[in-house]
């Protein structure tokens, strides 16, 4: 049986970022979630957007490690949002009560401009004029 893929994407603009994941979340790939979204915070953003619109999977691994990675970013005094999350895990965030820590605005709601002001109430899209580039890929094993 084939090891799923995932491939994780990041766009920064100063004290945020916009990871986009693209593939398979489950228990072998969540650590590469995880690692993704901790560099962040290690590279100083306090402001991460994740754009699920791409994702064709994501178990309950998938789940704690945006949980986990929403509470060290809170105790970093920042914030992490998930956006366009797949229908099935859209209702496991909203059945398990943890949708309000995590789900941001749809991403075609978002402005234009990521800006450097950390504002929840006011998330920004980076403009994508430039290709985003892989940060981590791979066969997760």
């Amino acid at each position: 049986m084939p090891v799923p893929q995932l491939t994780i994407y990041r766009h920064d603009q100063r004290h945020r970022a916009l990871i986009t994941l693209s593939g398979e979340i489950g228990l072998e790939s969540a650590p590469l979630v995880r690692a993704a979204l901790a560099q962040c915070l290690s590279d100083g953003i306090r402001i991460v957007d994740v754009d699920l619109t791409p994702v064709t999977f994501c178990d309950c691994s998938g789940l704690n490690a945006f949980l986990y990675a929403a509470q060290r970013t809170k105790e970093d005094g920042g914030i992490l949002r998930l956006h366009n999350p797949p229908p099935s895990r859209g209702r496991i965030l909203e059945l398990t009560g943890c949708g309000f820590l995590l789900l941001g605005l749809p991403l075609w709601h978002l402005s234009p401009s990521l800006g450097n002001v950390p504002d929840p109430d006011a998330p920004a899209l980076p403009h994508r004029s430039v290709p985003l580039v892989p940060v981590l890929s791979g066969d997760a094993r």
